[in-house]
């Protein structure tokens, strides 16, 4: 699902637009046409023929403007926005998760859209999904898709091994028991993967209990009996029922590779991954996450927004409105599992549920009566790395779990004052 922001010095991306350019250009289009520059993470590398239909789809109705599509790799995507953004070469419009949008409308980086939406206010979106892209009273981006974490498993692993499915009710006990019988490290075969990183801690948190915050936001809470649980939970998988790091390598989506080859039963992963497993060799399903004391699922929010230096703000609200709630954007999403849209109409959601491919799609809307939203702050890279530096020490052998949290606590306090 892999969340990123670097504060960099001056420079300017040089990369081809298709890669990730991130190079101003404000000189009219052919005809007098506006170019409008776009910059997204989640349409590579599954969805770009996606994107390229609700682009051509708006440039239709808006042949004054031709969109270019800039794409770069998530864990490359906010250095190179980041990047241009400090270089006056931001894009025009350009994608922001939930927990980086706080730290860029902060930075006074985003246009606000009320000022260009004249009379067409953004309709049809669900509310709190709109709302969560406010600051300070102002909607700085729109609710692009939003996609939720549930458990994949490979059921010709499990049937093969003799251990029942997973269900909705499964606990971390049942979890570990399973991953245990279905770990074979002589067929290099793993029960399950799980990263150890703050976007599972935070989650695991709330599954055993804890928080990671006070509730004024100004102190770390996740150093507890709750906390130490949680990160118990992550680190005590590894080199057991899935690889260690030395193992991993370093190598780059292994855990995708690992899954699509047949050599992993569990996955813990986002929705977002559908599309990619359509064609593997063997059946598979996902399930609404195992909880400990509690259920908590991780629910990830992509939102459109528009650079505060943009030269073209009107049509680049115009872009952002039709990529968030149009019913062609709806439409393909869900034809494609490309997310889903943060839309109000149920009845486009249930047609996400028609595709048989994952056969338990309910589990994806049952995620969502419990959610783990992540913690946010201003400094929001800074405590990510932070805590995902400490369990890695933990999960390493480098220091106990509770030496781990309780370094990680003192740096997110550092963070906070």
């Amino acid at each position: 699902m892999k969340k990123t922001i670097a504060l960099l010095a001056l420079a300017v991306l040089a990369t081809a637009c298709s890669q990730g350019s991130a190079t101003r250009d404000t000189t009219p289009a052919e005809g007098g046409k506006v170019t409008l520059r776009y910059f997204t993470f989640s349409a590579a590398p599954d969805h770009e023929k996606d994107l390229d239909k609700i682009v051509q789809a708006f440039e239709k109705e808006n042949p004054k403007v031709d969109v270019v599509v800039e794409t770069a790799p998530y864990d490359q995507y906010f250095t190179k926005l980041q990047t241009s953004i400090a270089g006056g070469t931001a894009p025009d419009t350009f994608e922001l998760n939930y927990e980086n949008f706080v730290t860029y409308a902060s930075a006074g980086s985003l246009l606000d859209l009320g000022t260009v939406a004249g009379d067409t206010a953004p309709t049809g979106f669900a509310e709190e999904s709109l709302n969560s892209f406010k600051h300070a009273g102002k909607q700085f981006a729109l609710p692009a898709s939003f996609s939720t974490v549930v458990l994949f498993y490979n059921k010709e692993l499990f049937e093969k091994a003799g251990v029942a499915l997973p269900t909705a009710d499964w606990t971390w006990a049942d979890e570990q028991a399973a991953a245990e019988k279905l770990t074979d490290k002589k067929a290099k075969v793993y029960g399950d993967f799980q990263p150890v990183q703050f976007f599972e801690f935070y989650k695991a948190l709330k599954q055993a209990g804890g928080t990671f915050l006070s509730d004024d936001g100004k102190k770390s809470t996740f150093n507890s009996p709750e906390g130490v649980k949680a990160a118990t939970w992550l680190v005590s998988k590894v080199g057991k029922t899935m690889p260690t790091e030395a193992e991993i390598g370093g190598t780059a989506d292994y855990d995708t590779n690992l899954f699509k080859s047949g050599k992993l039963a569990m996955w813990h992963n986002g929705i977002w991954q559908f599309a990619g497993l359509k064609d593997v060799p063997f059946e598979w399903d996902v399930v609404v996450e195992p909880g400990d004391a509690t259920k908590a699922s991780a629910v990830f929010h992509n939102s459109v927004a528009a650079s505060a230096g943009t030269k073209h703000g009107k049509e680049a609200y115009a872009w952002a409105k039709f990529l968030a709630s149009s019913n062609v954007a709806a439409t393909t999403r869900i034809e494609s599992s490309w997310e889903l849209p943060p839309v109000s109409d149920q009845a486009v959601l249930d047609g996400y549920l028609k595709d048989p491919k994952p056969a338990n799609r309910q589990a994806v809307f049952d995620s969502l009566k419990s959610i783990a939203l992540p913690p946010v702050i201003k400094r929001q890279q800074e405590m990510q790395d932070a805590v995902t530096q400490e369990l890695g020490n933990a999960a390493a052998g480098r220091a106990t779990v509770q030496e781990a949290l309780t370094a990680a606590a003192a740096k997110v306090d550092a963070l906070l004052g």
